[in-house]
């Protein structure tokens, strides 16, 4: 089956069971500084799992875009991809267990035509120590589904992951249980992790038996989590149920299903393949890049599927409107791409050859994400300029590598100078060490990356403290001002602006907004002075919900990249006195689609002072970066 069409009978099989299909979140998440990516499909939905409504009802259904940054290293094999598209259907205190796990059954051998007697599955096998029972009214229901296609399916308590691979599989098992690291579900992890308010629950996955022969270097028998290749997780339902509480844990009144389908898995699955990289979607970009290659697919499939799935992922990050860069979301575009680059040398492909692939990956998926054929120009000179700002990079770097190789050895230090400052690999370090005949320290390599990451992760800390996740009132008068900055740099530089990024903290606010050129002083000066004199006019900040439609008739801004549903919520700033029934809305200094927090008249941010601007500069071609903050 084609990629297209496993999306969608996914969504008209929860549209016909009274699901409401929303649009994918753009693959950067709005308003919340906690993450670079939407890596999960639940991510977007987070507050109305937690019970805020939702626009659209409490039956909802997608297929949303999600990038996992800690997996760039993992592709290579046959199913590791950053860039992949998630299924999801929920349940917002509506049903539960009993009509989730059926239908996704139904989907999969009905709809898909999986081969039941393929399909393994797991479930929670209990926390008794925290007084949290094993699922057994999802096991009850599973030993039915399979019994209704004549399917034994009998139940076996495994316990950790580790313990699968000692213990292995007995003809006639088919439904396994596993502990919480395996088969629970909180944005804490584990259940004794977790604070107290927080949600959570146990989840049942289902696997897929590609049939193919155990390879003991995993471990020394095969079991549903094995990872040698032979079962594949295709679909995830968590039974959101449970509470933290001070003395334990408790039902929650609001019982949520949250399920994720991994739709290339599904794809794969339905064609009884277990390489990932021969589905419709990613073979397209196989078959060109071998038309050009003096190097068959299966003769180095890792370069393929590196430079295929970076391709894909840099196309979808670059259409959010992520440019490469080096930092936050724009790093990990600009790796994807150079990756992409220095395997695209291991095939002996000719420089340039990246470009020519990104309209095959638009071509594949432009019927259901019209913006990736909106903003192809775009897309694809962002790939050639990075290609070849990336080669610029290289022919310096390798007059440096010279300097180390002419000292007989490379240091941890060295190898990793290369890395950081002119983007060598590791494995290109190697390759060019080993023509010398000389040595690379890697251990020494490696403790420099960790260093590095122990670093990025604890600014990563600093940087998200008091953001918007937390709604502090520091943050929410610097979220105020965001919204005002935008619509005073529209008016002094032009109508071209828009916003390309942000995040705001108790600290500070970062904006990212396109423009070609450096601003003058006389403009920062004009831009502060419009945002000041908003604050002291004491303009009210209002919250409305109105049909999307309605909004962009009245030109309210929209994050770019951001895909938004039928109804959504507008925040409108002044003029004074003026509501939504009043004809003078429409003459509001600022409106932007937006999900708050925000002060509810401007005269409040004054509390913490007047807009500074502290610093501006570029922060990719064609894009401007400003950090401001509140002084008094």
């Amino acid at each position: 089956m084609k990629t297209s069409d496993v999306r969608k009978k996914y969504l008209e099989f929860f549209k016909e069971r009274g699901h409401a299909i929303i649009p994918s979140a753009s693959i950067v998440p709005h308003n919340d500084p906690t993450t670079l990516f939407t890596g999960s499909g639940m991510q977007p939905l987070v507050p109305y799992l937690l019970g805020k409504k939702h626009p659209e009802g409490d039956r909802l259904t997608d297929s949303q875009k999600c990038f996992r940054a800690e997996d760039i290293e993992e592709v290579g094999d046959n199913r590791h991809t950053t860039f992949f598209e998630m299924l999801g259907n929920w349940s917002l205190g509506d049903y539960f267990k009993r009509e989730q796990l059926p239908w996704v059954f139904e989907f999969l051998t009905e709809e898909i035509g999986l081969e039941p007697s393929k399909i393994y599955v797991t479930v929670f096998s209990g926390a008794q120590e925290l007084g949290i029972p094993q699922d057994d009214e999802s096991i009850e229901i599973w030993r039915e589904l399979f019994a209704n296609k004549g399917i034994t399916a009998e139940f076996a308590s495994v316990g950790s992951e580790e313990a699968g691979y000692e213990l292995g599989m007995k003809e006639g098992e088919r439904i396994f249980a596993y502990d919480a690291k395996k088969n629970w579900w909180s944005r804490a992890g584990v259940p004794s992790n977790m604070p107290e308010g927080e949600p959570g629950g146990p989840d049942s996955e289902v696997f897929y038996d590609f049939g193919t022969e155990h390879d003991t270097a995993f471990g020394k028998h095969c079991h549903p989590n094995c990872d040698c290749g032979r079962f594949l997780e295709i679909g995830n339902s968590v039974f959101m149920e449970y509470i933290k509480i001070a003395s334990g844990f408790e039902k929650m009144k609001q019982q949520n299903v949250d399920f994720g389908g991994g739709l290339e898995r599904i794809v794969a699955a339905s064609n009884d393949d277990p390489d990932v990289f021969q589905i419709d979607s990613l073979r397209v970009l196989i078959d060109a890049i071998e038309r050009q290659a003096g190097i068959s697919y299966a003769d180095n499939k890792e370069a393929y599927r590196v430079i295929a799935d970076h391709v894909r992922g840099a196309v979808f990050m670059i259409a959010d409107g992520v440019l490469p860069a080096n930092t936050e979301q724009g790093y990990f575009a600009r790796r994807l791409l150079r990756r992409a680059v220095r395997y695209a040398d291991v095939l002996r492909l000719p420089a340039g050859f990246l470009e020519t692939l990104a309209p095959a990956v638009i071509d594949s998926y432009k019927d259901h994400y019209a913006e990736l054929s909106d903003k192809q120009g775009d897309i694809v000179s962002a790939v050639k300029d990075e290609e070849e700002r990336f080669r610029q990079t290289l022919s310096r770097g390798m007059k440096e590598f010279e300097k180390y190789a002419a000292t007989g050895a490379l240091s941890g230090k060295d190898a990793f100078v290369l890395f950081s400052t002119y983007g060598f690999p590791l494995e290109l370090t190697l390759e060019l060490a080993g023509e010398k005949g000389i040595t690379v320290d890697e251990l020494a390599f490696k403790k420099e990356m960790e260093a590095h990451r122990e670093e990025s992760r604890a600014g990563a800390e600093q940087r998200f403290k008091g953001g918007l996740a937390d709604s502090s009132q520091e943050t929410t008068r610097l979220h105020t001002a965001h919204h005002l900055l935008l619509k005073a740099l529209q008016m002094v530089l032009g109508e071209h602006v828009k916003q390309r990024g942000s995040n705001i903290t108790a600290l500070r606010l970062r904006i990212d907004f396109s423009h070609p050129d450096k601003l003058t002083d006389e403009q920062k000066a004009e831009v502060e002075r419009i945002v000041n004199e908003q604050i002291d006019a004491g303009l009210p900040v209002l919250s409305t919900t109105m049909k999307r439609e309605e909004a962009e008739k009245l030109n309210a801004e929209q994050e770019f990249g951001q895909k938004y549903p039928d109804e959504v919520t507008v925040y409108s700033i002044g003029p004074l006195g003026a509501t939504p029934e009043d004809p003078r809305f429409t003459e509001a200094f600022s409106l932007e689609f937006c999900g708050g927090p925000h002060v509810s008249n401007t005269s409040e941010i004054a509390k913490s002072g007047h807009l500074k601007i502290q610093s501006e500069k570029s922060a990719a071609a064609g894009i401007r970066r400003i950090k401001a903050a509140l002084a008094i």
